[in-house]
């Protein structure tokens, strides 16, 4: 299997991770706190009011929004699997940004829905959790909006494809066009980790709102895990561009942060194989040989920077290639 079979394979794990553990969390949740709850439970408000007029018995209230989750999901996925072959890149971010923002939502509108009847023997003692299901409708907007905004700045102009080189270290640039180079690689350990520390993270999330258990414990559990999920998401996948405005070196699902490098300050590029052992580890390396962005063991693009000659590492697939472009725009730059 490829890198960029395995790449796509790894996203599927990571997102199917994510919807069974959201689903079994929303699931879950009257379950786990039934001790605390009255035999039916209030589930519906009318806007203005405090006091519940509908309610669902336990199983219901179970059953019904992990329907929803799983229906969204699914069609989700088949979107996204029906116009992969056109959408590229932006069907997985979309696909990121509707399971983030699906996925807090209704975990939220289910765990503000619990603490509101988390206490009372008879489900029209519940008040509207007002306050509960604002922060979680503003949550759920901003990871959207901050995911749209992320795709739209990460959209581009197209531009011809780099021809292979046939000496493997330089190609021809045709004068008047602009060529592009693009490579993706992920890692899928990475992937799946980074979906499992972030469900421990939302499972949190979802206690602390329900109100199961004190908020100390739950934030300290939160907290690194939220951290290392983010981490491991933006160290799990890489995408490196190389054009006439230099390189750029995305990371993460959705292309960001990213790294550049004017086409000015690349002295030269080349192709190396390299290996965690040699870089220290995963991830985002320093060590001896510079900085290296190690995904899987193999081929990687270098460049060298011209002002202080320091080494830039990107474990991609197709390095040769991309090693070949940026050193005919260096050569038509200083030519």
């Amino acid at each position: 299997m490829n890198d960029g079979a395995k790449s796509k394979r790894g996203a599927r794990w990571a997102a199917g991770v994510w919807t069974v553990g959201t689903a079994t969390l929303i699931a879950a949740l009257p379950w786990v706190a039934r001790g605390q709850l009255p035999q039916r439970v209030a589930t519906h408000w009318d806007l203005g009011r405090d006091t519940a007029d509908g309610s669902m018995p336990l199983w219901a209230a179970s059953l019904f929004p992990t329907t929803i989750w799983l229906a969204l999901s699914g069609i989700t996925h088949l979107v996204v699997r029906r116009s992969r072959t056109t959408a590229g890149s932006a069907a997985r971010a979309w696909t990121a940004a509707v399971l983030l923002s699906g996925g807090i939502l209704l975990g939220g509108a289910q765990a503000s829905i619990i603490r509101a009847n988390l206490g009372h023997t008879d489900w029209h003692q519940a008040h509207q959790p007002t306050p509960w299901i604002a922060a979680t409708l503003a949550t759920a907007a901003v990871a959207a909006a901050v995911v749209a905004w992320i795709v739209n700045t990460r959209s581009r102009t197209s531009a011809p494809a780099a021809p292979t080189s046939s000496s493997g270290s330089t190609l021809e640039v045709p004068r008047g066009q602009r060529l592009v180079w693009l490579s993706r690689t992920s890692n899928p350990w990475l992937q799946l980790l980074a979906a499992a520390t972030g469900l421990v993270a939302v499972a949190a999330l979802i206690a602390l709102i329900s109100g199961l258990a004190a908020s100390g414990p739950l934030w300290a559990l939160f907290a690194p895990f939220a951290f290392a999920s983010i981490v491991l998401a933006g160290c799990a996948t890489v995408q490196a561009r190389a054009s006439e405005r230099g390189l750029e070196v995305a990371f993460g699902p959705l292309g960001w942060p990213a790294r550049r490098w004017p086409a000015a300050d690349i002295d030269s590029a080349r192709t190396e194989d390299r290996s965690p052992a040699q870089v220290g580890g995963w991830g985002y390396r320093f060590s001896g040989l510079g900085t290296t962005v190690m995904l899987r063991s193999g081929e990687c693009l270098v460049i060298r920077t011209r002002d202080k000659g320091k080494e830039f590492a990107i474990s991609i697939d197709d390095a040769e290639r991309g090693a070949a472009l940026l050193n005919a725009l260096n050569r038509a730059e200083t030519g």
